[in-house]
């Protein structure tokens, strides 16, 4: 799409603000369809969470613990390598968790480089912005050498999380103590001067107005203007199990969100319904209103079960298929930078 065809922050106001979520659809459907065709992308993909222990306690957070208290974990590098010897199959491992207080880089890029050696040709997407920026502030070492080193041991791709909403005046309410919105933008700029590809996210339904969720949209456009380095997009609903404010979503808000998101993101390639938090049904809706991606297997996923997503924590690869196949889409297995994979054996080791 011409950037003179896009639409503008006022038109994306109006858009959110209008209950016609049908016309809405139909548009973000035709954008993607240009995008992507019918196919709908999923990967098989294991979820690793290596620690819950975080140095910040954010609000609407129930995953982090502090040490010492009841249900605080680490797992060792040992302790994730046989969890993944046990799993059933996978072509990519999604690793986050909380940003533990005696943790150096070394740590995480011995994790990442014995990953790689263990399973070959497994993808890794690890650490939010919100990792990276600590594992800097750790380390001492410029952003250029943090990833130089991540990307090195074995880190192929990023998740987006850490966005939640980029108002100042939200995000304090929100996270206080986590990187600022500023922050998270200037982590993934230097995530993609290293050639590294990752997602983006926003967390909506708890504080924040339509106004911000544009400021936010507009901020990842215009950074995907400058490096092109965002593969995906995903708008995460808020679960409501703290004490912050919001309300579980609507299923026409979610697919609100979905496709105005799609229909602003216009340079991103992929709008992801998270089915973890949405459920299987309305992710398959949500195919029709701009979505091209199902995230995948997601073998183990704690964090937003934590936060009280009330669907399962994995889903067999054969149903996932179903989902897309039964909305009329057509199936694409992809591996962490959104190539096909063909093979139906498990990769090899």
């Amino acid at each position: 799409m011409k950037k003179s065809k896009r639409i503008s922050s006022e038109e994306a106001l109006e858009l959110f603000r209008s209950d016609d979520i049908f016309s809405i659809g139909r548009r973000a459907a035709r954008l993607s369809g240009q995008l992507n065709g019918k196919k709908v992308f999923y990967t098989r993909n294991i979820h690793i969470n290596p620690t819950n222990i975080c140095i910040n306690r954010c609000r609407f957070c129930a995953f982090s613990r502090s040490r010492g208290e009841e249900g605080a974990y680490e797992l060792t590098v040992q302790d994730v390598i046989k969890k993944l010897k046990k799993a059933p199959p996978f072509d990519e491992v999604h690793i986050v968790g909380g940003l533990h207080p005696d943790w150096p880089l070394a740590h995480y890029t011995g994790l990442l480089s014995s990953i790689k050696k263990e399973f070959k040709g497994v993808g890794i997407k690890a650490f939010t912005a919100a990792e990276v920026d600590y594992m800097q502030q750790t380390s001492g070492l410029p952003f250029e050498r943090v990833f130089e080193e991540l990307k090195g041991s074995g880190l192929d791709v990023m998740p987006g999380g850490g966005a939640e909403i980029f108002a100042p005046s939200v995000r304090k309410k929100l996270c206080p103590e986590k990187l600022t919105g500023a922050r998270w933008l200037q982590v993934m700029r230097a995530a993609h001067n290293a050639g590294i590809k990752t997602n983006a996210t926003m967390l909506y339904g708890h504080l924040e107005s339509y106004s911000h969720r544009i400021n936010h949209l507009q901020k990842l456009r215009a950074l995907q203007d400058e490096t092109g380095g965002f593969q995906a997009f995903v708008a995460l609903p808020y679960q409501p199990m703290t004490s912050i404010g919001g309300h579980h979503t609507s299923g026409t808000e979610d697919l609100k969100c979905i496709a105005v998101s799609r229909l602003f993101l216009d340079n991103i390639p992929h709008i992801k319904a998270y089915w973890i938090m949405l459920g299987e049904k309305l992710s398959q809706t949500a195919l029709y209103f701009g979505a091209d991606d199902l995230e995948g297997t997601v073998i183990e996923e704690r964090i937003a079960h934590c936060a009280g997503a009330s669907t399962e924590s994995s889903i067999a690869e054969n149903r996932l298929r179903t989902v897309i196949e039964r909305a009329g889409k057509i199936p694409v297995r992809r591996d962490s930078f959104y190539r096909e994979i063909k093979s139906k054996n498990r990769m090899a080791r």
